[in-house]
């Protein structure tokens, strides 16, 4: 059986597999699915068993590429304008200062460790800084809607933390996207170089191109078949010509889904085509990604893995906490809020992979070693860590509510009893009146 053949059949099975037992498990166990095909993918690749080897790895790049652009599609589809101007400024700014905050840190203590381990200088190492940090910014929500469809939950808690991971993905996006804008390559430009900001600017007009695309061959057609091959295309056309001119497939696909959530009359039929096609490109990178990763050569490497780790969960529980405490909402989500975030999710593998596969990189193997460790030690227990910040909160809101409504009973009880008690003390009264009267 042919290499190429066996990546097939794993991802096939893996989808299979997630299709039967995933909705079981994360009932019943709280258990969230994809660090197993990550696990599967390195022992297939060439540094465990060499089943998949280099090159068949290396075929499979275009299939990755799409992946990684309908991950940024569906990431934009969360951005629908209606929607997003219905949430309060207050979830927003906490959600910002959390993951600015979380990269700051992160990027601050990589910029220290790269620059003192292997002697580069400042400059040289903001760059896997900057990319450690905007993978630690990110967080998977994948923990926090199975908890939340466990626990039938949907307060104050679970849409901060939604709000907070939609933000998580757009500072993590944003953050690599214009890293190999400005970190770019040379010769790439025609008759003279061309600057970070324009850069910019053609990542952005690629995505705009993409979502316009889709409009004008398909319009507002509603056949499932006819948008997924529609949709297939402009994603093609978007992460493609980002690849090819060294972008971020990531970031202009993000574009085309926020263009196309907000610009579209099928939104929902969009939305539900990302969705259906989500799993088998997302254990597809999983796959490939275990598959592609190599340990460090470099000897210190073990040293910022570890710290990445450690600095991210840093920054998550102590940005949210400070953050709350400026908002003035600590005692409405709690102290220990960001541990909810620290679950990665295949959004952290796809920006770590495509920092990877980036030409020009600095120190790729390291910034790809701590997102696959990382990935690894959050997500088996990503929903079970949610659980233990969101319930606690939950009961606290339910007894609230319960000594809310049995303070109200007992006040109206109390009322009855005043009024009772003024009636017969008004016809005691009257009664006398009436007898003196006789009198």
């Amino acid at each position: 059986m042919s290499p190429a053949l066996i990546l097939v059949l794993a991802v096939a099975l893996a989808y299979l597999a997630a299709r039967v037992a995933f909705d079981w498990l994360a009932r019943h166990f709280l258990f969230v699915s994809g660090a197993e095909y990550l696990l599967l993918g390195i022992l297939l690749g060439p540094q465990v068993s060499g089943v998949l080897s280099a090159n068949t790895v290396q075929g499979f790049a275009p299939i990755v590429t799409m992946a990684l652009g309908w991950i940024g599609t569906i990431v934009g589809m969360q951005f629908h304008l209606p929607v997003l101007v219905r949430i309060q400024g207050e979830a927003y700014k906490l959600a910002f200062l959390e993951a600015l905050g979380t990269l700051a840190v992160v990027a601050g203590v990589e910029l220290v460790v790269a620059s003192n381990l292997f002697g580069m200088t400042y400059a040289e190492a903001a760059v896997p800084a900057i990319a450690l940090g905007a993978i630690a910014a990110v967080s998977a929500p994948a923990g926090i809607e199975v908890v939340a469809r466990r626990l039938g939950e949907r307060g104050t808690v679970v849409r901060q933390l939604q709000v907070t991971t939609a933000i998580d993905a757009l500072v993590g996006i944003t953050a690599l996207g214009l890293l190999f804008c400005i970190h770019h390559p040379e010769g790439t430009a025609t008759w003279r170089p061309i600057t970070a900001t324009e850069w910019a600017v053609i990542t952005i007009a690629i995505g705009v191109v993409g979502g316009a695309l889709f409009h004008l061959f398909l319009g507002n057609e509603s056949d499932p078949d006819r948008i997924f091959i529609s949709l297939a295309g402009a994603v093609v056309l978007a992460s493609g010509a980002a690849a090819y001119l060294h972008l971020s497939p990531l970031l202009t696909s993000m574009v085309v889904g926020a263009m196309l959530v907000n610009t579209s009359r099928n939104r929902e039929q969009i939305a539900r085509t990302l969705a259906s096609a989500e799993r088998p490109f997302y254990f597809a990178l999983l796959i490939f990604a275990g598959a592609t990763w190599a340990p460090s050569p470099r000897v210190w490497w073990i040293i910022p893995v570890l710290l990445f780790v450690v600095a991210r969960a840093l920054g998550k529980i102590g940005t949210g906490r400070l953050g709350a405490r400026a908002m003035g909402v600590l005692p409405v989500l709690g102290p220990s809020w960001g541990r909810a975030l620290l679950g990665q999710g295949g959004l952290a593998l796809a920006l770590a992979l495509n920092y990877h596969q980036f030409e020009q990189t600095l120190l790729p193997q390291i910034v790809f070693t701590s997102a696959i460790v990382s990935i690894l030690l959050t997500d088996f227990a990503s929903a079970h860590i949610v659980a233990s910040v969101v319930t606690p909160l939950a009961r606290r809101v339910r007894r609230q509510k319960a000594e809310s409504r049995e303070q109200k009973a007992e006040s109206r009880e109390q009322e009855a009893e005043s009024g009772e008690r003024e009636a017969g003390s008004g016809v005691g009264r009257v009664g006398e009146g009436r007898v003196g009267e006789g009198e």
